[in-house]
């Protein structure tokens, strides 16, 4: 806009020709703005709705409706400028080599974004699965941009960045339906080993919450120096791999106390010899 003086300021015609324009042309923009947003939030809620309507995964919904607010709430702001007078083709172009100098800058956080990216695509886990990734463990609450937020057994929230999670090894405990326990039992060279595998046996047979199919299985895995020892493998359900894991020990202790089948545990003679 050209210098004007005071006079012309005043003068009714310059009014009328260049404040006036220029105020309707912000109060236009200003509304382009408003109104856009407004439309951006809806048509967010619209896209995360139909999502949750198919029945997509949560991290998937809330990932994908991010994106697409902030893609839609871009092209309102360009909308506004462009209306202004502004020219947006140049303005990319300042964004663009601005972008490229941030994303040398901030590298590891665009890794972190990518990571993110190909945890929604490739989903090795879900909302609420329980995971080994970056170096700690812990229940999926959510994925960001930028991390993933676990929840630990004891309530603890870790914030993990999403490149150490995708750049590494993920251990999913929820993937599949039913775990196996591993489980090894010792007794003495002297007990019956028969009897300690029926003891065993039947303890499984019991438990409602141990699979039939695939059968648990009960064999001898070394003799080692103090003790013979069984591989015992039953089969449950995932969410019942620590309560079952849990009242197998507990059983098989008491149950082998009841039967005389003894436990080994290391244990050291000390001879003292007195010397004249």
């Amino acid at each position: 806009m050209p210098s004007m003086s005071i006079t012309e300021l005043g003068n009714p015609d310059m009014i009328q020709t260049i404040l006036i324009p220029w105020a309707i042309q912000i109060t236009v923009a200003l509304a382009i703005f408003i109104i856009g947003r407004w439309v951006a939030k809806w048509l967010t809620g619209v896209v995360e709705k139909l999502m949750k309507k198919s029945k997509l995964d949560d991290m998937l919904v809330n990932f994908v409706s991010n994106m697409v607010y902030s893609v839609l709430l871009l092209v309102v702001v360009m909308a506004a400028l462009d209306h202004l007078g502004i020219e947006t083709t140049s303005l990319l172009a300042v964004f663009g080599a601005a972008g490229l100098a941030v994303g040398l800058a901030l590298k590891d956080s665009l890794a972190n974004f990518s990571s993110g990216v190909m945890i929604i695509l490739f989903r090795p886990f879900k909302v609420g699965d329980f995971i080994e990734a970056g170096g700690v463990g812990g229940t999926v609450e959510e994925v960001r941009m930028f991390a993933t937020i676990l929840r630990t057994g004891d309530n603890r929230e870790i914030i993990v960045p999403n490149g150490q999670i995708y750049g590494g090894t993920i251990t999913n405990y929820s993937a599949r339906p039913t775990r196996r326990i591993d489980l090894v039992f010792g007794i003495g060279y002297d007990d019956d080993i028969a009897k300690a595998k029926q003891i065993i046996n039947d303890i499984m047979k019991q438990d409602d919450r141990i699979l039939a199919d695939p059968e648990p299985a009960v064999a001898m895995a070394e003799l080692a120096d103090s003790s013979v020892n069984f591989n015992v493998r039953p089969w449950v359900k995932s969410g019942d791999y620590w309560p079952v894991r849990a009242d197998l020990l507990e059983q098989v202790k008491l149950a082998f106390d009841a039967n005389g089948i003894s436990i080994p545990y290391p244990q050291q003679d000390v001879h003292m010899h007195n010397v004249a």
